[in-house]
């Protein structure tokens, strides 16, 4: 997907911004998401009425935000419920999903097809009759009362979505038990297609690997796992007629590693035992050079096509699954019958077909997955929206709100022709180790920010890497959002990769711009003389950890600079407040590498090739010691400690009071050395924990 990637290519602020953000504290809430749903009842932050004095547990919070929700200050006690009662058959799976969560926490509770017998408290699962504006197969209801916990849907898909709601009501602190927070829920999703894609024909994952992300996956509701098992580097997926696709020596990474039949229908069972539904991608007739290695010919020939169409029967005689994504990207067409022909075999079949756009000539009823700029080719069709949701392009701090910002196919909600969209994991670079994968494209705050924008719909117009003016809407209903994000962090994801800390209350002061005249080493007077930038008035004003001055794709999506210019320097300066002299952590960088295109890594004593800098409390601030300093880019180079999200914070001490934050952040020529590399003028500067990328 490399041509393809070209298109996508903390603490305190200053107290004289903190009146400003009580008092825009209650319109934040009312808008904590960017859509305009019904949120009835309490704040989020108030606690629970408890029956022990003078402690109550704090309200839960919760992702995706259901559409209605209103809280109650009532709890009902899980430790002392013994039933789940599901008296329609088709609800027993659900029913000991709910037993075997309760047994996680200690709680034992059986389950009873009849009320007749059982007393208060209980859990009730029912299927009933849910009246909802959109996709009622997944809507569902909550009510929580003292002495019953009640979950209707109008299908056991929608029972599971409201189960997993439940999991996050639970809340456990010092003081209490295990409680389920009071309240009553109606919720429906935007969006009927809500999918994660992992590219596994570059980087193979393990099984185990793969059900980890499923299993978030199901948490937040998404509903799609797209599964990119081919690709130039490797064919992944076994071929029971042709099984040199799967030998060693046509792979170039991760030799001999591949899914079985076996594991390939493990992982389609695992998926529809959550409501997920699994894509298989074969991608054709572009990146086969695997293919090519090991049949010995084109796959567009006429021996080529053939093996496909046998590939396919395969794979149609052997897994149940309801699409085929065929690829048909990034490729130039020598058969134009090509994908016709492979199209109306899969129909024939039984099965749909999806197809990248721009891509082969589908015919109409191949759903198309928009990947570049621009508009949908058949305005008839029917389309999943990928559109600059690729993760290995993005940074975790301006990914996460640009992810959340983002309004699907330019729609407050699906419908018939938009279905949804995916957010797609592509790691093109040989990776170090499957871990890596998930840290480096921070896949889980991704996941999360996705699944609440899938689901509630929503989202502002434009396309930015900014987080906007502290006063906007578009800033207030991330903070709401980002205050729940790292609540699931802290609750769920302990030892996972959750490369995410808290941005917002942060702001810069921006002084610039200084023409440098291409001399990127040229200085200024903020650097010069540092003290004065204290009583200097600000050109403009940024608010985040991560700011954007011109991004690398600039006509899709702005950054803090409405006019950016070459051979230009920009200062940002900010104030931090330490309770006493200790030891600062910090997250810095001044480049971001995409996963994509190979990074040559800068020389020792600098920071990056712009000449960036920083100082606190007028001191240098020294940059890494690169693990390989100087080293040209190549996509066979795993990268190592590059950004900052994947290596070790820099510890920097800081003294008692007000600390100075000084980023100096120069450019010289908008043009990188080639597409693959192109200019990223932004920096990071945030302060964090000891180990901020795991969930704990």
């Amino acid at each position: 997907m490399t041509t393809r990637s070209l298109h996508f290519l903390n603490l305190t602020g200053h107290l004289d911004h903190l009146a400003k953000h009580l008092a825009w504290l209650f319109l934040g809430a009312l808008f904590i998401s960017g859509f305009p749903s019904t949120v009835l009842g309490q704040s989020q932050s108030q606690p629970l009425k408890s029956a022990s004095a003078g402690h109550s547990p704090q309200r839960p919070s919760l992702i995706p935000l259901p559409q209605q929700l209103k809280w109650t200050g009532a709890y009902f006690p899980p430790g002392k419920c013994k039933a789940i009662i599901a008296e329609d058959p088709s609800l027993m799976k659900v029913a000991a999903d709910l037993q075997n969560i309760l047994e996680k926490k200690g709680i034992k509770a059986a389950i009873r097809q009849q009320p007749a017998g059982t007393h208060p408290p209980v859990i009730e699962l029912k299927l009933g009759n849910l009246k909802v504006p959109l996709h009622p197969e997944e809507a569902y209801r909550i009510n929580v009362t003292e002495n019953k916990v009640s979950i209707t849907a109008n299908t056991p898909h929608g029972i599971f979505n409201g189960i997993q709601t439940l999991r996050q009501l639970m809340v456990t602190d010092v003081a209490h038990p295990t409680v389920i927070a009071g309240c009553h829920i109606t919720d429906w999703p935007a969006f009927t297609w809500r999918g994660y894609m992992v590219d596994v024909g570059r980087n193979f994952q393990t099984v185990d690997h793969i059900k980890q992300q499923i299993d978030v996956m199901a948490r937040y509701k998404l509903n799609v796992f797209h599964f990119h098992l081919t690709e130039n580097v490797a064919w992944r997926l076994q071929i029971k007629r042709y099984p040199q696709l799967t030998d060693p020596q046509f792979m170039t990474r991760n030799k001999g590693q591949y899914y079985t039949i076996y594991e390939m229908k493990q992982l389609i069972n695992y998926c529809n035992d959550r409501f997920i539904t699994l894509v298989p991608e074969i991608d054709m007739p572009g990146h086969s050079a695997a293919f090519e290695r090991a049949m010995g010919f084109d796959m567009q020939s006429e021996k080529g096509l053939a093996a496909i169409k046998n590939i396919l029967s395969e794979i149609d005689s052997t897994y149940d699954v309801p699409y085929i994504h065929i690829g048909a990207d990034e490729v130039k067409f020598t058969n134009k019958d090509f994908i016709p022909e492979v199209v109306q075999l899969i129909h024939r079949q039984g099965k749909r077909t999806i197809g990248w756009n721009p891509g082969g000539n589908y015919d109409p009823t191949t759903i198309r997955q928009l990947w570049a700029s621009g508009s949908p080719d058949d305005p008839h069709g029917r389309y999943i929206d990928s559109r600059s949701l690729y993760l290995n392009h993005k940074d975790p701090l301006s990914g996460v709100p640009y992810i959340f910002d983002r309004k699907i196919g330019q729609r407050e909600q699906g419908d018939s022709a938009m279905l949804g969209g995916e957010i797609c994991l592509w790691n093109d670079d040989r990776a170090k180790n499957e871990k890596d994968i998930l840290l480096m494209n921070f896949a889980y705050p991704a996941m999360l920010a996705f699944a609440e924008r899938s689901w509630r719909g929503g989202g502002f117009d434009g396309s930015r890497a900014t987080l906007g003016a502290d006063t906007s809407v578009r800033y207030q209903a991330f903070a709401g959002f980002e205050k729940r994000l790292l609540d699931q962090k802290s609750r769920f994801f302990k030892a996972m990769p959750f490369p995410y800390v808290k941005q917002t209350g942060i702001h810069w002061q921006l002084f610039g711009p200084f023409n440098n005249h291409g001399d990127t080493a040229a200085r200024f007077w903020p650097e010069i003389k540092p003290r004065s930038i204290t009583d200097s008035t600000a050109v403009l004003q940024a608010n985040g950890a991560t700011i954007w001055l011109r991004h690398f794709f600039p006509t899709t999506i702005a950054g803090i600079l409405k006019d950016p210019k070459p051979h230009t320097t920009w200062y940002a300066f900010r104030k931090i407040y330490s309770p006493a002299d200790t030891p600062g952590y910090f997250w810095i960088s001044f480049y971001n590498p995409s996963r994509s295109h190979g990074i040559s890594t800068p020389p020792l004593g600098q920071w990056d090739f712009r000449g960036s800098n920083l100082w606190i409390n007028g001191k240098l601030v020294d940059p890494p010691r690169w693990t390989y300093p100087g080293r040209s880019g190549s996509q066979e180079n795993p990268l190592v400690d590059e950004s900052y999200e994947y290596r070790p914070p820099t510890r920097i001490p800081l003294k008692k009071g007000w600390n100075t934050i000084l980023v100096k952040a120069p450019v010289g020529s908008f043009k990188g050395s080639g597409w693959q590399h192109p200019v990223k003028w932004m920096f990071t500067v945030v302060r964090v924990s000891k180990d901020a990328s795991a969930g704990d």
